[in-house]
């Protein structure tokens, strides 16, 4: 981290000693163009996925953590994604992303619904790599809401049953306040995670189309590692970690103070 920061107030080409050039790379960053539209796809990214995937997977925990026949191979289909390497994740959801044959666009028709460009559509190419995510994702934050679930006394949730609370309100003023910590682990992971996305979109559209997929990662690994501009690329991977800093503590801050 020393070496990343030193490099980036300086301008290297791999070949050659570092060229100390002050803070002229952050302020090539401020008047770069593209640099708002990474950070855009980028955030608006992550504001899909890390809600969506937090509620599919906390779904999944409450659901996996009954008494029931099928609960152990609920488990393991719903935590089956997450061991398969991105690059399969990313060539399997192109395929059932595909606006024409895609296996999605083909049940959304037979229910009257037009065909969806997921991936070709700079409207909706971040849903579409956002649905290979969740689905990647989930699995991983349902094992940790499920240890927190598994933490909870059976006692309190059953003392509120007999005092004539409903699940719903178990869930309200038991489950959920108890979840918190569960629910800033996951949320922190997911955001960092969201922040540096690069293998779901280098695989699935490789940042189109017209960039209205590229990621933050995506520029820096451009930048660096194909025109090799180290010292730029060094400024932007400094002002992501700056980012991911301050969205982590700002949403640690948030769940901390707040009231079921």
């Amino acid at each position: 981290m020393g070496f990343g920061t030193y490099v980036s107030f300086t301008e290297w080409g791999v070949m050659g000693d570092p060229q100390w050039v002050g803070l002229e790379n952050f302020r090539r960053a401020l008047a770069d163009p593209f640099v708002p539209k990474v950070w855009g796809n980028t955030l608006k990214y992550g504001l899909i996925v890390v809600p969506a995937t937090t509620l599919t997977a906390l779904a999944f925990a409450l659901f996996v953590n009954q008494r029931w026949w099928g609960a152990t191979l609920a488990r393991t289909v719903f935590y089956a994604p997450n061991v398969v390497a991105v690059t399969v994740i990313g060539l399997v959801w192109v395929w059932l992303l595909d606006t024409r044959f895609g296996l999605i666009n083909q049940y959304l028709g037979a229910a009257g619904v037009p065909n969806v460009p997921w991936l070709t559509n700079p409207a909706w190419v971040l849903f579409g790599i956002a649905l290979a995510s969740i689905w990647w994702d989930a699995g991983f934050s349902m094992v940790i809401f499920l240890a927190g679930l598994q933490d909870i006394p059976k006692e309190l949730r059953e003392a509120a049953q007999v005092d004539g609370a409903s699940k719903f309100q178990v869930l309200r003023h038991i489950v959920l306040p108890l979840l918190r910590p569960a629910l800033s682990l996951v949320a922190t992971l997911l955001i960092i995670g969201t922040l540096r996305v690069f293998s779901q979109i280098y695989v699935m559209t490789n940042g189109g189309p017209a960039n209205a997929s590229a990621s933050v990662i995506m520029y820096i690994y451009r930048i660096g590692f194909r025109e090799f501009e180290l010292g730029y690329a060094a400024a932007l991977s400094l002002m992501l970690f700056a980012t991911i800093l301050v969205v982590t503590a700002v949403e640690m801050r948030m769940l901390r103070v707040q009231r079921w």
